[in-house]
């Protein structure tokens, strides 16, 4: 600073306030300065800003896997919302889905330069026995049930799953398959209490559950076992596995929607490309990722913490794979 100060002719003073942007210097001392800086590769030291200001404008996002849609989409939309507040993300990933990998993710936010974080996981994993938040560290936790402790931003997962059943039962069909995520998931274990709610209000039989793992090969080994059964009417707890059940369906001459109709959910952009196009809910990541990185700046600016629950509303997208059950009559 002090060479930028000597070459530009100005006062160490001057090239600070230039450096953080502070208005009162005149446009042509500015230009002066930023041109010296330049000359001399000069890079204001962001370790000592902070330490200044007591900021890092920083956000840690803490996560497990990058391999979901639901994932890849909400970290884009906290990123660019971030980027739009003048933050950067630093992303720490859990090396194993267990208490341990949790807790080890969680002691290197004391290590690193972050002023709040983001969880995206489970919430077994968030056992308040085991794992809590280094001290001053404010954070929202996205899919999750734990609202009574944190900051939590989820899509409305009951809803979105209870507009998938009730369209296929509108429809005609006299029930409603499922194949479900993994048990461990709070979003899968949210749309099958929501499957069974809707069949229990309209008075219709609950077929046996198939579990998938959110692949579409779980999809299609589901779909193998469906079509050799008696079902009209399918609702895979994400897209990639209804792909799978659409696989299965074709191989086995079962067609859809004239014989079976499928709902998904997520509304990935290829949904649109499957053979029929699918019907989906629709999940606004990008809304989700937005509302985490204004809900934790909320709370770093008002030093506050606000356990609630925030739920992002979904929406049905009809498309080709459902269509009206027609009985066809007895001989």
């Amino acid at each position: 600073m002090s060479d930028v100060a000597r070459l530009a002719g100005v006062s160490a003073q001057t090239v600070s306030r230039v450096s953080n942007g502070s208005p009162g210097v005149i446009e042509a001392t500015r230009q002066q300065v930023i041109a010296a800086m330049n000359e001399l590769g000069y890079r204001p030291n962001s370790a000592a800003r902070a330490l200044k200001r007591g900021s890092f404008r920083t956000i840690g996002v803490i996560l497990f896997t990058l391999s979901t849609t639901g994932n890849v989409r909400t970290l884009e939309a906290i990123a660019a919302r971030a980027a739009e507040e003048d933050y950067a993300i630093t992303l720490i990933p859990v090396a194993a889905p267990t208490q341990a990998g949790v807790r080890g993710a969680f002691s290197r936010l004391n290590e690193l330069a972050v002023d709040g974080i983001i969880v995206i996981m489970e919430v077994h994993l968030l056992d308040a026995a085991t794992v809590s938040l280094p001290p001053g560290v404010h954070a929202v936790v996205v899919d999750s049930d734990a609202s009574e402790s944190y900051s939590v931003i989820d899509t409305d997962q009951a809803d979105g799953a209870r507009k998938a059943v009730e369209h296929l039962l509108d429809l005609g069909h006299s029930t409603v398959w499922h194949v479900a995520g993994p048990s461990e998931s709070f979003a899968s274990e949210r749309r099958v209490n929501a499957w069974r709610s809707v069949l229990a209000d309209r008075g219709c039989v609950e077929p046996a559950l198939l579990r998938g793992d959110w692949s579409a090969e779980s999809g299609y080994q589901a779909g193998l076992a469906l079509a050799s059964s008696d079902c009209t009417a399918v609702f895979a707890a994400n897209d990639q596995m209804a792909l799978g059940v659409l696989r299965a369906f074709h191989e086995k001459g079962v067609r859809v929607p004239q014989d079976v109709s499928i709902v998904g959910f997520d509304d990935i952009p290829d949904s649109t490309s499957f053979s029929p196009p699918l019907t989906t809910v629709h999940q606004d990541f990008a809304e989700v990722g937005r509302r985490c990185v204004d809900k934790v700046l909320k709370q770093m600016r008002e030093n506050s913490t606000e356990p609630g629950l925030d739920l992002v509303p979904t929406r049905l997208v009809v498309r080709a794979s459902t269509s009206a059950h027609v009985v066809a009559p007895r001989n």
